[in-house]
């Protein structure tokens, strides 16, 4: 069998070097590559590294690792599900590797969690590779649709609870989910109360103009939008943030409306609790003062 190689792969480390976060690189010691192909949208890698599992890597960009990845995906998906009283029906757009419905299906109110991912490959690849993650595809509840969540959502009206957008980064197939007529669309899609949580514009470090921005655009449509972040090691600088938006201009996003006690929090999470929830919207102070 030939050994698959990948242009980020030199000397048995695997190197993210992007001009969003010029000047710096994640790097990565390479055990084997698993798999590498050319979806119709983006190029998918995935390798089995020394110290954080199994990677998967779109467009050159690490996207999860088995190691770390709950950070993320409890923290995009509890900071919306616990400010709602009693969420049901639940979408996720993007989403692929499963993980977010994963910690969607650990709400008992869900009758039905529905994912629209644009590209069908990350979807088949993380069932195979990263099946701790997929195993929220196989959950009764959950239904999956292949296509774009743009004009998924223009279809949808007064429809979702909670709507989690767990995108790739603004540049490339997913830059139109960071814009403003696409949180018009996430208000349409939404029951009145509803909530969304979308990844939020990358890193306070890196990003803080397209965090203003994107919080600017969410605030002229929601009435309700906290920008929270989570840390995590194999994202740019160790951090990722998200927006949480709320069509009740009373809500208050940045306390949970549900918990669960401190052993079934321990049970159910491994990074997400109530202090957690409280914590992430605590910001440093140039961090506060340039989402003022």
């Amino acid at each position: 069998m030939t050994e698959i190689t990948h242009p980020t792969i030199k000397d048995g480390w695997f190197r993210e070097i992007s001009d969003m976060w010029p000047g710096q690189a994640m790097t990565l010691k390479v055990n084997q590559v698993l798999h590498h192909e050319k979806s119709k949208y983006q190029d998918v890698l995935i390798f089995e590294s020394s110290d954080y599992g199994t990677v998967l890597v779109l467009d050159n960009v690490i996207q999860c690792t088995e190691r770390d990845e709950f950070s993320y995906q409890e923290m995009i998906t509890h900071l919306a599900m616990n400010v709602h009283p009693d969420p049901k029906k639940v979408l996720v757009i993007g989403g692929g590797d499963g993980g977010v419905l994963r910690e969607v299906v650990k709400h008992p109110s869900v009758e039905s969690a529905i994912l629209c991912d644009i590209d069908e490959a990350v979807i088949r690849l993380s069932k195979k590779y990263l099946p701790g993650m997929a195993v929220g595809f196989q959950h009764p509840a959950v239904t999956t649709f292949i296509g774009d969540g743009f004009k998924f959502l223009a279809e949808k009206k007064n429809e979702f609870d909670v709507i989690i957008t767990d995108s790739s980064d603004p540049e490339g197939p997913a830059e139109s989910l960071f814009q403003k007529p696409y949180f018009e669309l996430l208000y349409s899609a939404l029951k009145d109360g509803g909530v969304i949580t979308t990844q939020g514009s990358e890193n306070q470090w890196l990003h803080l103009s397209l965090i203003t921005n994107l919080k600017k655009a969410c605030k002229e449509v929601f009435p309700v939008a906290e920008y929270a972040y989570t840390t995590i090691p194999t994202y740019p600088s160790g951090q990722i943030g998200f927006m949480v938006c709320c069509k009740d201009p009373d809500r208050d996003v940045t306390k949970p409306l549900r918990s669960v006690s401190p052993e079934e929090e321990e049970k159910l999470y491994k990074y997400y609790s109530k202090e957690i929830h409280e914590a992430a919207f605590v910001l440093p102070t140039f961090a506060r003062k340039a989402l003022r």
